[in-house]
């Protein structure tokens, strides 16, 4: 099992997968310790052409790597490609594309929701993976041969579960509900979190816009901090230390040393001093400028009935199509069709999952359409027949 560690390696062997129509590709990262992943393998394969390649080799220039990431004429094929997208455009500035991701195709195919790569692996090809590996420190030197292998399966099974995956869409004439998903997968938006925005993802519940405006503030700063430091958000400051903050409002050090989530004596620091203008700029908003409280949705009284016959209408779609139920439509989804009918905004009225399940929740929205038992199993038919 060879590693690629040289230049002319590299080139050639980016020159060889770039004559294929599609190429499997995977990564191996850790990022305990940081921000930011650290890339340590980039595994790649094509029909008869494989690829380990060592980024952490000295002097190793990727930019062939990134040249055949945004090669149009090569689609990308990852499984969860997400994370290795991420860091692609962290360290290329740029989104690969096209882009074939065998996760949401398995779901749009029907092997269920979130499927793992060795259960789909198994499904399509019969072969059992090994995952002892999978704990590996991929930054420790010389990879194992054991290692090797276990990264190379990860783009080699891959190869066979792209083409059964593609023939299956085109057969089924699904190809264009993939593509829906794509272009969210490989937008710029998706990789480019705004600071501002990072308070969205705490679970936190405020009771007055001031903490609020205290929670989006430190937020944004930790965000900021984590990035240039490039070390994890705890690290610089704990969830619980935000939401204790915005309770609190310390203006000083002093105020901030008396938290019982901050370490005795960090209040007399230079991160903790930045930590405090951020929360001073907030707490000094005026009344009207405060930002208002994010109300979650409540289904008004009498819609959860109409939302549990929503449910078995999904089960009755989901199987009759062989997608999984949440693809097609998430428990929010439902709750505001049963409210909101045709004014809900949700994904569920858009797109392909519109004309695939949509339409005929609003049919039944609207009493267009019923739902029976017949012959022990549950059926849709048209009431205006």
């Amino acid at each position: 099992m060879h590693l690629i560690t040289s230049q002319d390696e590299l080139d050639a062997v980016v020159r060889e997968l770039a004559k294929s129509e599609f190429v499997t590709v995977d990564t191996e990262f850790i990022r305990e310790t940081t921000f930011w992943p650290v890339l340590c393998l980039i595994q790649m394969a094509a029909p008869g052409v494989t690829a380990l390649i060592d980024p952490l080799a000295p002097g190793l220039d990727l930019r062939p790597f990134f040249d055949l990431m945004r090669n149009e004429k090569v689609t990308k094929v990852f499984h969860a490609a997400r994370q290795d997208i991420e860091i692609v455009v962290h360290l290329g500035d740029l989104i690969p594309h096209p882009v074939f991701d065998t996760q949401v195709a398995a779901m749009v195919c029907g092997f269920g929701d979130s499927v793992s790569y060795d259960q789909l692996v198994q499904k399509v090809t019969g072969a059992r993976l090994d995952k002892s590996s999978r704990f590996t420190d991929w930054r420790h030197r010389p990879l194992s041969d054991k290692q090797l292998d276990y990264a190379l399966a990860d783009v080699t099974h891959l190869i066979d579960v792209y083409q059964y995956l593609k023939d299956q869409l085109v057969r089924e004439d699904r190809a264009h509900w993939l593509n829906e998903e794509m272009e969210v997968l490989t937008s710029r938006e998706t990789y480019d979190p705004h600071p501002e925005d990072a308070w969205k993802r705490l679970k936190m519940r405020l009771r007055k816009p001031q903490e609020l405006a205290v929670v989006q503030a430190v937020a944004a700063w930790r965000e900021r901090e984590a990035r240039e430091r490039d070390v994890p958000r705890g690290r610089v400051l704990k969830d619980d230390a935000i939401y204790e903050i915005a309770q609190q409002a310390p203006r000083d050090a002093n105020g901030l040393g008396r938290l019982r989530t901050t370490p005795k004596g960090w209040e007399r620091s230079a991160t903790a001093t930045s930590l405090l203008e951020a929360v001073n700029t907030a707490l000094a908003l005026p009344r009207e400028e405060m930002p208002k409280l994010p109300k979650a949705f409540q289904p008004p009284e009498g819609t959860s009935a109409a939302s549990e016959l929503l449910k078995v209408l999904l089960r009755i779609v989901a199987e009759k199509q062989g997608v999984a139920a949440k693809v097609l439509a998430t428990s929010d989804d439902i709750d505001r069709i049963a409210a909101e009918g045709e004014d809900a905004d949700v994904p569920a009225l858009q797109g392909w999952r519109r004309a695939v399940f949509g339409d005929a929740a609003l049919q039944l929205v609207r009493g267009e359409i019923g739902i029976k038992f017949e012959k022990r199993r549950i059926a849709v038919f048209d009431l205006k027949s």
